[in-house]
């Protein structure tokens, strides 16, 4: 069975929020700063390690 990439990771997000119940002001911190990394030019360094 394949999943989307998408699909997954909102699952695993949506549980871990309810159940580690971190600040959501950290939630959107780490969102927005992957968001930002992922389009600069650290995004290479962060593919390989995240490889």
């Amino acid at each position: 069975m394949d999943i989307p990439l998408w699909l997954a990771l909102i699952v695993i997000g949506a549980l871990g929020v309810k159940l580690i119940r971190p600040p959501w002001w950290l939630v959107a911190v780490l969102l927005l700063g992957g968001y930002l990394i992922a389009d600069s030019f650290l995004a290479p360094a962060v593919a390989t390690v995240v490889k």
